[in-house]
């Protein structure tokens, strides 16, 4: 058993890291694949804006000539100073049910963190806001929400046995098109936009959320960048995060709150393509593009993937406007399905109004700490 760190610029290295996950799910119906153009991204170190101010190391366990494992680490200096700790991630954990390649990776990490003065780790968690965080530990029957990671039941005895513990957990819910709806939601939203003077302008084109993309930035570093597990977005992060959510955009499912020109809240939701991902292997070129552009109009499934406002709204009947902009989003399209993604179990009031909307949380990702 060898554990050897990834050398980024050599492409045997490369594509040893971005064919495991295809060997190790190729007989589960469930998994979706990365967009193959952002898995090689994420390793480019001139492209990828991470690391203009923080660094990662990437690691390969292998058996002889047979690539069994990886891990990612991360040290994000942002996400250091802004909260004011010395915080390693790990991340893109692939491995066999083998519990000396997942160790060897493990300490691989750990290694490589205490180097750097990192006195603890935390895991499964991401470069960016839209990467999904933690480790799948409750439905495994069901095929994840777009960017949000699957992984096989096995892995969390792999991630304990390397010493870890349970530090939070994010639920996952369905909402049908169907599920009752209280009137009295949609009417103190609209008694909040006339008193406050909000509105919710409807966008028909991509070109009409591009313009808005830095005050999208401020609004969210505002209003959700210095939560825990968040991160305020830096400039060449944010262009990623437009790239990636554009490229499936329905625009009329993009809801900013606006207080005459600048934004104070918003609600992102998104179709999910991810069907034709698993048919493409996430590959868009030369002809994947046709098929996800056939699937944004065939898809009956949609992911609510983050909202918020800034907090003087809080409190005021701001969330009312945020869910009754989240139900219109359900019911106005040809869309039947919608997936809540990934609330943490800390936020017990949005869990509950959640429910109460008729949310039924049937998915469990687990975030991991060890002292190193």
């Amino acid at each position: 058993m060898e554990i050897r760190q990834l050398s980024t610029d050599d492409r045997r290295d490369v594509r040893e890291w971005l064919a495991l996950p295809f060997r190790l799910y190729r007989n589960v119906p469930q998994w979706v694949p990365p967009f193959a153009h952002e898995a090689r991204l994420v390793l480019d170190r001139r492209r990828y804006p991470f690391y203009e101010h923080s660094d990662a190391a990437f690691f390969l366990a292998c058996d002889g000539d047979r690539t069994i494992g990886r891990i990612a680490v991360l040290e994000n200096r942002n996400f250091n100073r802004v909260h004011g700790r010395s915080t390693a991630f790990f991340y893109l954990f692939e491995c066999e049910d083998n519990r000396t390649a997942s160790q060897g990776l493990f300490e691989a990490a750990f290694d490589w963190a205490r180097s750097r003065g990192l006195r603890e780790i935390i895991g499964p968690k991401g470069f960016t806001a839209l990467d999904g965080l933690g480790l799948l530990v409750k439905g495994f029957e069901h095929r994840p929400a777009m960017g949000i990671p699957y992984n096989p039941p096995y892995y969390e005895g792999l991630v304990l046995a390397a010493g870890f513990e349970r530090l939070d957990d994010d639920v996952s819910g369905y909402l049908s098109r169907n599920a009752p709806f209280p009137s009295r939601i949609h009417e103190l939203a609209e008694r909040v936009k006339e008193r406050r003077g909000l509105h919710v302008p409807r966008f028909r084109s991509r070109k009409e959320l591009l313009a808005l993309v830095p005050k999208i930035r401020e609004l969210y570093n505002r209003s959700l960048g210095l939560n825990f597990d968040q991160v305020p977005l830096t400039e060449g992060e944010v262009k990623i995060l437009a790239d990636q959510l554009l490229a499936v955009a329905d625009p009329r499912l993009i809801k900013v709150v606006m207080k005459g020109d600048e934004p104070v809240g918003f609600t992102f939701a998104y179709p999910d393509v991810s069907a034709a991902i698993q048919r493409t292997r996430g590959r868009l070129f030369p002809f994947g593009w046709i098929d996800l552009l056939i699937e944004l109009k065939r898809t009956r499934w949609i992911n609510l993937n983050g909202a918020g406002i800034l907090p003087e709204y809080q409190g005021l009947g701001g969330m009312a406007l945020i869910f009754s902009e989240m139900h219109k989003s359900v019911t106005e399209g040809h869309y039947q399905h919608a997936e809540v993604v990934q609330i943490s179990v800390s936020n017990s009031k949005m869990q509950l109004t959640l429910r109460d909307l008729g949310v039924d949380f049937y998915k469990m990702h687990r975030v991991y700490r060890r002292d190193l």
